[in-house]
């Protein structure tokens, strides 16, 4: 095929006639091009990766790190902005930078302070500038010289309880003997202390009641390092007084009840109850039960202020659905040596029932289709916040590639609902336990009915779950999830397709029987992102991401037929209610890690794990717990389910899909991300990774997994791809082609030699990161 060069000469021509396309018309008469700018450090301690936030100037984005393409595009227009054409550039490229030394100056300078605060005191940093036509190349060289250290460090403290306190807690302090003098740390240090006192009663204290003052050994580097903590004053000219703990006195709930100033008197003609020592007030009726609210009231009159409770209590009411929002008020009350907080806590409630309608387009493996759903939800069945959700779903697909069948449909109908509790459920646990867990739990109901042209499936589960979290790290524990699999209808068709595999793969008719799966599961996710962001055009920093799940299905009814029959039915497998039932223990491992070139640059590195083991009662898994390879998250040089296990080629059967199948799965993937322009990311990958089999398949001996030949079985595959980022949603386009091919020998096994646009080229349309 001739397709691929001429794309790639194509593409060249197009990028040689954009480089041409000169800038030097926007650049005004004696001014610069900024082509580069560059940070280097004498010392390995200040990176200049760490200075880039001081940049005030920063040459034009490059593509790929490599070609300056948008201010190309902007090069092409021309300088009258009244043609559309010209405005159409100009939004789609970017505008030459042009190098103002004034900025430069300003970078120098910020740079040095910051180096400076970094504990380097006489610290410097030099510019200099390269001029080669109409571009200019800038640099900035840090000398850092001799770290100023600490010393000693001494306190300077008249309030003998806040002494106390810190003088309890002084091993977690950041300032060291030996330490450099780094601003930022003495600035953490404040923050700290600060944090500590408000957890213990000091509600009025902030960081400026704290000073440093710094003391120089004569002929030395070293200083000596006072802290200070001045006592409190409201105004500057009320007299000096010792910091005072503030007491809870009062917690009161305002249940949609709002007013401006908060005094008894605004409470008037409210209703009132009280319950565990809380203050309840409401107009006409309570929409949530007093012991919820107790449950996740972490406020305790009696008790010292602490800055923390009032976190944790925004925290547990923000997992209430019914709650639209929550504000939490203080008023202060002085008493002689005494200081007392009333606490009021404003909760505006969300609207009980809500509807919804969705309507999708589907693509599975290149066959089109739609699909439409009709959700009701109810955020309070109970008074309790509880969640009441119920959907019916269908949806329609043409299925392609089907011989024999008069009908190449599909369809799908499908009834979901789901109880959410805000809360751990279970017997006899403590109020305490539940607010400390702050964990959900849920129970799900499913029927699904699918109807293809070689069979039709009902799939109806039931399950129990308890979901829980903190600081990036979510954990979810099955703790039932019944499923029955029922097959009502195979044509014969596949019914003489089974059975001819019955000779070379016995375990396939496995795949598609009756079937029980009781499973108990377990599921791992963290993920860090230091940045916060979500979008390339504003990640700063790196990030990664890590997922580990385990479950297995079968023990229990396995050891309850055990203790019935000893011995299985036939001779063959124990069953329930005259179905058989899975018997596996699964895990599967994802990482994901995000490197920032810059501002709008990434490499991003993914590997995926997975092995499952059939065992007992079961000879292989169930077609639903079964890996493939292949598809818009996977080694995108093949479509879905058309890849592996091992070497195994397959055959042009449109049923053949059901034997691209594994118990073991590795993924490895590369992917090079930038912002090209507006909303559109582009991308370039290389994949890798393929699925084996435990147990050796007759039909299938190059699909077992072997370690010395596994790695020789690897897929490869490169290509391209573009991402519409909406903020909402992320819409990705990615064109793989096959590199490394492990189902072919010889020349045919490296097509990346000799591309074959109609055999090596798969398309893939999906919502989201494919990691």
């Amino acid at each position: 095929m001739k397709i691929i060069p001429r794309i790639y000469i194509g593409l060249l021509v197009l990028l040689l006639f954009l480089s041409g396309c000169s800038v030097s018309k926007f650049i005004p008469e004696g001014h610069y091009l900024l082509d580069n700018v560059k940070v280097e450090s004498d010392n390995k301690e200040i990176k200049p990766s760490q200075m880039n936030m001081y940049l005030r100037q920063t040459p034009n984005a490059k593509w790929f790190s490599l070609v300056k393409l948008p201010m190309y595009i902007y090069g092409a227009a021309g300088k009258d902005s009244t043609k559309w054409i010209n405005r159409f550039l100009y939004r789609m490229g970017d505008a030459p930078r042009i190098y103002d030394p004034n900025l430069a100056e300003e970078t120098r300078l910020q740079i040095e302070q910051a180096v400076r605060n970094m504990g380097y005191m006489s610290g410097q940093v030099s510019m200099y500038t390269q001029v080669k036509g109409k571009k200019i190349k800038v640099g900035y060289q840090i000398h850092s010289g001799e770290p100023y250290l600490i010393s000693h460090v001494a306190y300077d403290i008249a309030d003998y309880q806040i002494h106390d306190y810190l003088m309890a807690d002084s091993a977690r302090s950041y300032l060291k003997s030996g330490s450099r003098l780094d601003v930022n740390k003495l600035d953490q240090e404040r923050d700290r202390i600060t944090q500590y006192l408000q957890n213990r009663g000091y509600y009025r204290f902030n960081k400026d009641f704290i000073t440093y003052q710094v003391d120089t050994m004569r002929n030395s580097r070293n200083v000596d390092l006072i802290m200070q903590l001045h006592p409190y004053q409201r105004k500057k000219e009320d007299p000096p007084s010792q910091h005072r703990q503030y007491y809870i006195r009062n917690v009161d709930f305002m249940f949609d009840v709002d007013f401006a100033e908060l005094t008894s008197e605004s409470l008037k003609g409210v209703d009132s109850l009280r319950s565990g020592g809380v203050n309840f007030f409401y107009k006409d009726k309570l929409f949530l039960r007093p012991q919820v609210i107790s449950d996740y009231n972490y406020l305790q009159s009696g008790k010292l202020y602490r800055n923390r409770d009032v976190q944790n209590t925004y925290s547990a009411l923000g997992r209430l659905n019914i709650l639209k929002y929550s504000n939490i008020r203080f008023r202060e009350e002085l008493e002689a040596d005494s200081a007392y907080l009333d606490a009021y806590v404003m909760l505006t409630r969300n609207k009980n029932k809500s509807l919804s309608f969705e309507i999708e387009g589907t693509n599975s493996a290149g066959d089109l289709g739609a699909a439409a759903s009709v959700a009701y939800s109810h955020r309070n069945l109970f008074k309790g916040s509880e969640t009441f959700t119920i959907k019916l779903r269908g949806a329609y697909e043409a299925v392609t590639g089907l011989e024999g069948y008069a009908n190449s449909n599909y369809l799908e109908y499908g009834v979901e609902t789901s109880l959410s509790f805000p809360e751990f459920m279970f017997p006899f646990l403590s109020s305490d336990f539940r607010r400390r867990s702050r964990a959900t739990s849920e129970v799900t109901v499913k029927y699904n009915w699918q109807i293809r042209p070689e069979f039709e499936r009902t799939v109806a589960s039931a399950a129990w779950s308890y979901r829980w979290g903190k600081r990036g790290a979510t954990h979810r524990f099955d703790v039932f999830d019944l499923n029955y699999i029922y097959m009502p209808y195979r044509s014969e068709t596949f019914r003489e397709y089974l059975d001819y595999m019955d000779e070379r793969n016995p375990l396939l008719r496995y795949s598609y029987e009756d079937l029980f799966i009781v499973r108990l599961g377990y599921t791992y996710t963290y993920t860090y992102n230091s940045s916060g962001a979500t979008t390339l055009k504003t990640s700063q920093r790196n990030s990664y991401s890590i997922r580990f799940n385990i479950e297995e299905s079968g023990n229990l009814l396995y050891l309850f037929s055990r203790m019935i029959n000893g011995s299985p039915k036939n001779g063959e497998a124990y069953q329930m209610a005259n179905i058989s039932f899975a018997q596996y223990v699964k895990t599967d491992f994802d990482y994901a890690k995000n490197f920032m070139i810059d501002d709008r640059n990434a490499l991003v590195f993914h590997v995926g794990v997975g092995v499952a083991v059939p065992y007992g009662n079961s000879k292989s898994l169930p077609f639903e717990k079964l890996y493939f390879s292949g598809g818009a998250n996977s080694v995108r040089g093949w479509s879905v389910r058309s890849l592996g296990p091992g070497g195994y080629r397959g055959d042009s059967n449109s049923l053949d899909y059901v034997n691209h199948t594994g118990d073991i799965k590795l993924d490895l993937n590369l992917e090079y991300r930038t912002h090209l322009f507006w909303k559109l990311n582009g991308a370039a990958f290389v994949d890798a990774g393929n699925v084996w089999t435990i147990r050796n398949r007759e039909m299938q001996p190059e699909g077992l997994f072997k370690f010395n030949r596994f790695y020789k079985q690897l897929a490869v595959a490169y290509g391209l791809g573009l991402r519409f980022d909406l903020d909402f949603l992320i819409i990705r386009f990615d064109g793989g082609m096959k590199a490394i091919n492990p189902m072919y020998t010889g020349r045919d096994r490296y097509p990346i030699i000799s591309p074959d646009f109609k055999r090596d080229f798969a398309f893939h349309f999906a919502v989201g990161y494919p990691f």
